[in-house]
């Protein structure tokens, strides 16, 4: 709250974000007026014009019944026109689509007789985007939610509750979170969640339940979660900077609550004993998913399919998980290709040093030093019918998983049959 006071004086663009287990959330403020030079990104669309009307309302028709693709409010300029050569690199027009076919312009009965011909072409117009600050969006969120699931239409206002109590519970406990799975705890947080509710300006139907699966794993650590937000970051970051592309506006709140068990019997093995910290790299991960799990993909046999710009973020994602470390777990990966300059900005195992390397070998060589523990394997293989010999059904029944990062369907396509 006081950095968000800070920047809001100062005209700095403002991103807060924090994972918390299975769950994520994402604020932005850029301020009470920040500029969008290109919603979307995309090239503008143009339109061959089949014809235009002379009145007060003219109405531009798309040649052959083809869709002008413009949406309503869209800017579009003229070139080309004959007879109505009034269009013809005109101040842009606001449109009012009717149609996928036709569109109004405004007035038009000032203007010279349309003959033939002319091509509409989309103008990016600059959009103003108001932003609130932080202290008014926690207090009254409703209007500012980002919804990324609508089959959990209800899911954003129980996180926004979730989070200000956690805040709360970390307040009055010297920074600690509620313990892993612990009865006790969420018990606690519940009971909070609760005053917290009763005392906004804007309580909802709070769901018991969710706010205490939230205290029961919000101490977990995930690395896929943390790429994801952290690219989603990265990306309204630039936003901030270059104006290209519309933010998330303002609070987006995101779970991946479907990767718990589903059956009552499995959910019911995490417990405080099974979930504690045990003082190792993977305690986060096992604050979530328990012991037996974390054991579990440590021996797990894994057949990665390319070191690419996919295989790279699987490998990395693996290693930090713990996939495959371990003397009875392995992670097998194959890719014949060499590494070229070109591949560095996405490829983000690989250094300049790494120019010319096998990208399995440079790859394997990458993840062991993130996590010494994980068993690597690289090959430099095209997976095919001429390598058959080498991943045989042997080979492939001997797995408890194969993770495609290919590039192009003939070898998708092979890997699907196998």
């Amino acid at each position: 709250m006081r950095i968000a006071e800070i920047t809001r004086k100062n005209g700095i663009a403002l991103i807060i974000a924090d994972t918390r287990g299975l769950y994520a959330q994402v604020f932005n403020d850029f301020g009470e007026k920040f500029v969008v030079y290109d919603t979307n990104g995309e090239q503008p669309i143009s339109t061959m014009v089949a014809s235009v009307t002379h009145d007060a309302d003219g109405v531009v028709a798309a040649q052959d019944e083809t869709r002008h693709g413009f949406e309503d409010g869209d800017y579009v300029t003229f070139s080309e026109v004959e007879g109505m050569t009034e269009l013809n690199g005109c101040k842009p027009k606001k449109i009012t689509v009717l149609g996928p076919y036709t569109f109004k312009i405004g007035d038009t009965s000032n203007y010279g007789q349309y003959q033939r011909g002319g091509i509409a072409t989309q103008v990016k117009m600059p959009t103003d985007v108001s932003f609130q600050p932080l202290k008014d969006v926690l207090s009254d969120p409703t209007e500012h939610f980002v919804l990324t699931d609508f089959a959990k239409f209800e899911r954003p206002a129980q996180m926004h509750l979730a989070y200000r109590t956690l805040h709360s519970f970390m307040k009055d406990n010297e920074g600690r979170t509620p313990a892993p799975w612990n009865s006790d705890d969420a018990q606690r947080f519940t009971t909070k969640a609760k005053e917290i509710n009763a005392q906004s300006s804007t309580p909802i139907e709070m769901d018991d339940k969710f706010q205490e699966q939230f205290a029961k794993i919000c101490a977990g650590d995930l690395s896929p979660m943390n790429a994801f937000i952290g690219g989603l970051v990265a990306q309204e970051v630039m936003k901030a900077c270059s104006g290209k592309f519309m933010p998330v506006r303002q609070l987006m709140y995101f779970d991946a609550l479907e990767c718990l068990p589903d059956q009552p019997d499995k959910l019911s093995l995490l417990t405080a004993e099974s979930c504690k910290p045990m003082g190792n790299r993977y305690d986060g991960q096992v604050a979530v998913f328990g012991k037996e799990f974390q054991d579990k993909i440590k021996s797990n046999k894994n057949f990665v399919v390319g070191a690419g710009a996919i295989g790279c973020e699987l490998l990395k994602n693996f290693a930090l998980m713990g996939v495959g470390a371990s003397q009875a777990g392995k992670l097998f990966v194959t890719d014949m290709d060499h590494i070229e300059r070109s591949n560095l900005n996405r490829q983000f195992l690989f250094r300049n040093t790494d120019v010319n390397k096998p990208k399995s070998i440079a790859a394997a060589a990458a993840i062991r030093k993130m996590n010494p523990e994980v068993n690597v394997e690289p090959q430099e293989n095209r997976v095919g019918v001429e390598t058959e010999n080498v991943y045989n059904d042997d080979f492939f029944e001997a797995l408890d998983g194969v993770t495609n990062a290919l590039d192009n369907v003939e070898a998708r396509t092979y890997m699907d049959r196998r």
